[in-house]
């Protein structure tokens, strides 16, 4: 089944692309001319049985490898959470492509929300499926403090679509969106 979230990064992205933290490639077989990065060795490999073009790196530590400009759209999807530094690697991710788009769970989804109230732990869920301690996710944020962080660093919001399971959120995205996606730029 193909993800809601790589139908629209398809329909959006053009030219030169670098996703950073591709996994085990699944969007960048949808992508013409696209290049992926990633820190885990297994994943860097399957895409590399699959004849992926991809590279074992950890974006944590910056893209110094790449020039200004160097893609039209660097992609983020569902792992800006996951790096300890998201500021500086979408600082490095503006600084080698026009364009980023980013995707992220949103944490103020209502089922988040009442999970942790009425549990008093931490929620798990198909789409989250992990316990707190073994989650990629480090940074735990919502589409109000993802604008916010954009705001505050000058980053320029080009779109920006809400979705949950599969259906776009236009009321209130904050509390009823799982998901939300970004283009942003300088």
């Amino acid at each position: 089944m193909q993800r809601f979230d790589h139908k629209l990064i398809s329909k959006i992205v053009s030219g030169k692309v670098i996703d950073l933290g591709c996994g085990e490639g699944e969007l960048i077989e949808r992508l013409d001319n696209c290049l992926g990065l990633d820190i885990d060795e297994e994943k860097v490999l399957i895409c590399l049985e699959k004849g992926l073009s991809v590279i074992q790196s950890n974006i944590d530590e910056g893209l110094k490898n790449y020039s200004k400009n160097s893609f039209d759209y660097v992609v983020l999807c569902n792992s800006l959470q996951t790096v300890h530094y998201p500021i500086k690697v979408l600082r490095e991710a503006l600084r080698i492509g026009k364009k980023v788009v980013v995707t992220f769970p949103n944490f103020a989804h209502y089922k988040v929300r009442f999970g942790l109230f009425l549990t008093g732990r931490m929620p798990k869920s198909k789409d989250l499926p992990y316990e707190w301690y073994n989650t990629p996710n480090i940074h735990f944020f919502t589409i109000k403090d993802f604008e916010k962080l954009c705001l505050k660093n000058k980053f320029k919001i080009k779109k920006k679509v809400f979705y949950s399971d599969g259906k776009r959120r236009t009321f209130h995205p904050n509390f009823l969106a799982k998901n939300a996606l970004y283009v942003v730029s300088l």
